[in-house]
């Protein structure tokens, strides 16, 4: 096997994703497999070029425009990608020395035989770089659609489609922080350990950490890119999750001994946690479409030491007539746009469009409609997302209530006080990543009349 740099596996990341539509995650899971010689610290560079790229991949296209005769649209896509990497590491990255950037762009071109293409490679990189200061974006104050969408680098209708629910300082905000990679949240395994101990033991494995902004379990690690590695991820001390997910068991509340059914579960981190708020004591059925997808949450309740998940391949659209009225309480983890994690997943921007949201909006209700008859009377329903649109939450919702027996009911008494507002009396909860600094969330808690 012929050794890459991390520069060349980059481009090829981000070629396989734009060419063949591959997923970011999976990409690099397989990259990282294949090149296993890459040090943590190559993984992390990689990661932060393909993902930044990708987060401005518009704003990078309308600079490259604007210092090269030949557009991007007519460039050969390897060429692209190199110019891509480059102007982000020269706009983006601090850290890396503009000739390194240049140097290294040019290296790549010859090396995949294209000796005669590193002049313009290397002419259109340092023009970028010598003139920084005079690049110009679209005029703020005459078009915000263009503005915002080059200048953070989303797609148009996403931009008009928010701005149709929130101010332009509010979009602003918006599209600036999902462009932030986050840190990485991890729940701690009550069942096993504290908060605090688990602290102290990922100090001494080297691993910086703080304690999450909410709740009991979360706590914020940086400095690691092999969690699966970590001796206390081996024994189960812990699960990587959003704080924001980690909030949905808050608001379902779980009970011991109570039957709780989760229809969309994988990879399995509400799951989970609800059986580490219920004492691993009672039952929790965790379903999911795919069965690839169900390993993964057999996988963690083992190293967890739950042992009150019971898994089932199941299409939440389907009707189960032996499950009817029999739950205490359903989580409705929804297949949704992803919008709310844009900045752990930068892809997701090109890979959506308003169509989508449509069709997603006839399959979360369907899987409303069919799931909601599992609860009991005066059982809960939790309905969540991770996006950030009207259509798939709070539309959804309100549809739901005018035609089946559910009234929402007020989440004020199962979440912290510093996330309860006006819409938590109400039942339900829109996170932001610009206001809460987790994942755009959606939560809603519905209950059943009797």
């Amino acid at each position: 096997m012929t050794q890459l740099t991390p520069r060349e596996i980059a481009i090829n990341i981000i070629l396989e994703i734009d060419k063949e539509k591959a997923y970011s995650n999976i990409s690099f899971q397989e990259y990282f497999r294949v090149y296993d010689y890459l040090t943590s610290l190559d993984k992390a560079f990689i990661t932060e070029i393909v993902n930044g790229t990708l987060r401005y991949i518009k704003n990078i296209d309308y600079v490259i425009n604007q210092f090269s005769k030949i557009k991007t649209n007519k460039m050969k896509p390897f060429i692209l990608n190199v110019l891509r990497i480059g102007v982000y590491q020269i706009l983006f990255m601090d850290k890396v020395p503009i000739s390194a950037a240049c140097n290294e762009c040019v290296k790549i071109t010859k090396k995949r035989g294209l000796k005669g293409l590193s002049g313009f490679v290397n002419g259109i990189l340092r023009n970028i770089a010598r003139n920084i200061d005079k690049i110009s974006y679209p005029d703020k104050n005459k078009n915000i659609v263009e503005y915002l969408s080059i200048k953070y680098s989303y797609p148009q209708w996403m931009i008009k489609y928010w701005l149709t629910s929130y101010s332009k300082e509010f979009v602003e905000e918006l599209c600036e922080a999902s462009n932030k990679a986050p840190q990485i949240t991890i729940r701690c395994n009550r069942l096993k350990i504290d908060r605090s101990s688990l602290i102290n033991i990922l100090v001494k494995e080297n691993i910086q950490v703080h304690s999450g902004l909410y709740t009991k379990e979360a706590i914020n690690i940086k400095k690691t890119s092999a969690i699966n590695q970590l001796d206390s991820f081996k024994k189960g001390l812990f699960q990587v999750q959003d704080e924001s997910s980690i909030l949905v068991g808050y608001v379902l509340n779980p009970n011991s001994g109570e039957n709780i059914l989760d229809v969309c579960a994988a990879p399995g981190g509400k799951a989970t946690h609800c059986a580490e708020l219920m004492n691993n004591d009672g039952e929790i059925i965790a379903r999911d479409i795919h069965e690839h997808k169900l390993n993964l949450i057999r996988s963690s309740a083992k190293r967890l030491g739950i042992d009150i998940i019971k898994t089932e391949q199941y299409d939440a659209t389907i009707l189960d007539e032996s499950k009817l009225e029999t739950m205490d309480k359903v989580i409705i983890d929804a297949p949704c746009s992803g919008l709310g994690i844009i900045r752990k997943k930068p892809d997701i921007k090109w890979k959506k469009s308003i169509e989508d949201l449509d069709k997603l909006v006839e399959v979360q209700r369907k899987i409303l409609s069919v799931c909601s008859q599992y609860v009991k009377k005066g059982g809960v329903l939790v309905y969540s997302t991770c996006t950030i649109s009207e259509k798939e939450n709070i539309e959804n919702i309100k549809w739901f209530i005018n035609n089946f027996d559910f009234v929402l009911e007020n989440i004020n008494p199962y979440i912290p006080k510093k996330l309860q507002c006006n819409t938590t009396k109400k039942g339900y909860i829109q996170l932001y990543p610009h206001i809460h600094k987790t994942d755009g969330f959606f939560i809603a808690r519905l209950k059943r009349k009797r």
